[in-house]
């Protein structure tokens, strides 16, 4: 697999062109079918594809994940990159009152109950899940930076932050990468957070490459999804907005048949033709996907299949049904 960096301070961190992210292993689309044995063995696979960046969050089983990850690590962490996240409260009583934890006493906390359940030393991509608005950034990002100067850190990422709050946490320290939705089903980094992580030197790294799935075209209708599946309440899965975004997949559809490859592997070469320094973590918990999922990093497309999928209409509906705590 070809590399790129993510972020440019200190060399920046290097990492293979696509990641693989770990949450669904464990959390909202795995419903009651969970296998840890296959996961592991999906783990395994990825590093032997040559993946390198495995993404994860202390809120994902909750704890759960994190323990997955590092159990499927072990003898194998000279050869990753482990990034995790905090900020999302977990416990029900705390979250009805605070959601999201953005306190540096929390931070102190959290990444130690991480690296515990990860069972390593030090977290190379340590992010604050989500902005807690009631909370400077400064003093969240201070918190963060006593982390790397702990050791018990390496580098420093945001997720879903607005450009301002990612100018204010970049002048505290130096941010390596924003994980924000990014794919031909959510646009919208492009107008204001990606020229701002690009004129600060920041990696960007794109979860939900693949559009929750959609973009693969193996869901045309919520009857394909199990009755507990978050995507179920997911405004674009819903009603007309999901018969209007079909005709994202049928445009990805036609670029796919040209290149000889799946409709997600063309929604995935579409990203990594976005630039250097732009990683999508695209999860999965089956051999067969992750294996397409990496091949897409072979896929070549030109500048006319490039300016047709740039062209296609922004999907309909909201990202999720709750926006209030994305993009601050």
């Amino acid at each position: 697999m070809k590399h790129t960096t993510l972020g440019g301070v200190d060399g920046g961190l290097d990492v293979g062109r696509i990641g693989l992210g770990c949450m669904g292993m464990s959390a909202f689309y795995t419903g009651h079918t969970t296998d840890d044995a296959e996961s592991i063995r999906v783990i395994h696979r990825a590093i032997d594809l040559g993946v390198t960046l495995f993404d994860t969050a202390d809120m994902y089983g909750p704890f759960t994940n994190e323990q997955l990850l590092g159990r499927a690590l072990q003898g194998k962490r000279d050869q990753v990159v482990v990034a995790t996240k905090f900020g999302n409260v977990t416990d029900p009583a705390r979250r009805s009152t605070r959601p999201i934890d953005g306190r540096p006493e929390y931070v102190a906390t959290s990444v130690d109950g991480s690296l515990q359940r990860l069972g390593i030393d030090y977290i190379d991509l340590y992010y604050q899940h989500r902005v807690d608005t009631r909370v400077p950034i400064e003093d969240t990002v201070g918190a963060m930076a006593e982390l790397v100067a702990a050791g018990k850190v390496r580098h420093l990422g945001l997720s879903e932050a607005a450009p301002e709050t990612i100018r204010r946490a970049h002048a505290v320290h130096p941010i390596t990468a924003l994980q924000t939705e990014y794919s031909l089903w959510s646009r919208d980094p492009e107008a204001e957070i990606l020229p701002t992580v690009r004129e600060l030197g920041i990696g960007f790294v794109p979860y939900s490459p693949l559009g929750r799935g959609f973009l693969t075209g193996r869901i045309r209708s919520v009857d394909d999804l199990a009755d507990d599946d978050f995507r179920r309440f997911n405004p674009r899965f819903q009603g007309d907005n999901l018969e209007a975004n079909i005709a994202i997949v049928e445009a990805v559809d036609q670029v796919a048949a040209e290149v000889s490859a799946t409709a997600g592997q063309v929604a995935l070469a579409w990203l990594l033709a976005q630039g250097e320094g732009i990683v999508p973590i695209p999860g999965t918990k089956r051999m067969p996907y992750l294996e397409e999922n990496v091949a897409s990093d072979a896929v070549a497309l030109n500048d006319e299949q490039v300016a047709r999928l740039d062209a296609i209409a922004a999907p309909q509906g909201d990202r999720y049904p709750d926006m209030s705590t994305v993009n601050k």
